[in-house]
């Protein structure tokens, strides 16, 4: 049966700041544990001054101090801006201290520009690096053994499980290699997704991690009382998406009754492209559209998200998508 699982970007509203998107992003993880879904992921960002979860563990830690049993994970770090063992310190004591709850979900772009990945001061070095980088995060997270001189404290012995995320081919091919989880981007990054997931399963060697490949996409999902409603819930991610293509991106914007109104042409044609995987209605509209992204890409679980402006209409969402998603279980059952 295919799970289904959150992922949030604790978006930061015009009118807000980081304090209200990072309570915001608690309460929906709460929101989420509620309604039975898996996991709870936040990714890494730079120099957007629309997310809030730029320090990832430390907004981690918060969220699963907040919840009680829902997994809680990045989604993902990007690794070239680390170096592994503080990554292995930094998961080794959230694992610490939520026994059994945390993912450790890698990347391998910057999560920002050229100019702010220069700021990071690892990223341009260890980005040719990251297959090397995931081994030495995997030691520093495994049993120590006799004579190693460096090890990670916390973190050593936590084994705690790894995913590789992608939006490219890259990732695929080293998940498969490393017989490792893997995630795929299709939220921003659709083109790939069917390949990526062929490249994944066609390619995989069992680890003592995983024995068969288990694959996880995303797909963008804004659920509503009426497909109206649900449809002018988007446009504040359309209205996003459209500020990180141009350059500019700022804060989540109030959602508008006419997206050409704000945007041109180009840019909408921008954007639906981002927008191929997306579950935009009601609960029949969501539930059939989630059914269909399941069908086409047989992945072992889904990730769903979507940056709504209002806090409550983001609940609703969650909670329409989980009525949805018990639907969809119900059936497989």
């Amino acid at each position: 049966m295919t799970a289904f699982s959150v992922l949030d970007l604790s978006p930061i509203v015009e009118g807000g700041d980081a304090r209200r998107a990072l309570l915001e992003t608690t309460e929906l993880a709460r929101e989420a544990e509620r309604r039975g879904f898996t996991r709870f992921w936040l990714a890494e960002h730079h120099n957007m001054p629309g997310i809030a979860s730029a320090a990832t563990a430390v907004a981690l830690a918060h969220v699963a101090a907040n919840t009680e049993s829902i997994r809680v994970g990045s989604g993902g770090v990007m690794l070239p801006n680390h170096a592994p063992m503080v990554i292995a310190e930094q998961f080794g004591t959230l694992e610490a201290l939520h026994p059994g709850r945390i993912d450790l979900g890698l990347g391998r772009a910057p999560g920002t520009d050229g100019a702010t990945a220069r700021a990071l001061r690892r990223y341009f070095e260890a980005a040719d690096q990251f297959p090397r980088d995931v081994l030495e995060l995997q030691a520093f997270l495994a049993d120590p053994v006799e004579g190693q001189r460096v090890t990670a404290w916390p973190g050593a012995g936590s084994k705690v499980p790894i995913w590789l995320l992608g939006s490219s081919l890259f990732s695929a091919e080293l998940a498969a290699q490393l017989g490792l989880p893997f995630a795929f981007a299709s939220h921003f990054a659709p083109e790939m997704l069917l390949q990526a997931l062929r490249v994944y399963r066609d390619g995989f060697r069992p680890s003592a991690q995983l024995e068969r490949p288990y694959a996880m996409a995303a797909i963008n999902v804004f659920a509503a009382d009426s497909d109206a409603v649900a449809r002018r819930l988007s446009t504040s991610m359309q209205q996003s998406f459209a500020a990180v293509v141009t350059g500019k991106p700022g804060r989540l914007k109030p959602p508008v009754d006419d997206i050409t109104a704000v945007l041109d042409a180009r840019q909408i044609a921008a954007v639906e492209s981002r927008l191929t995987y997306a579950a935009i209605g009601d609960e029949a509209t969501v539930r059939g559209k989630l059914a269909e992204f399941v069908a086409l890409t047989g992945v072992d679980e889904v990730m769903v998200t979507g940056m709504i402006f209002d806090l409550e209409a983001r609940l609703r969402s969650l909670e329409i998508t989980a009525r949805a998603v018990e639907g969809l279980q119900a059936k497989a059952a």
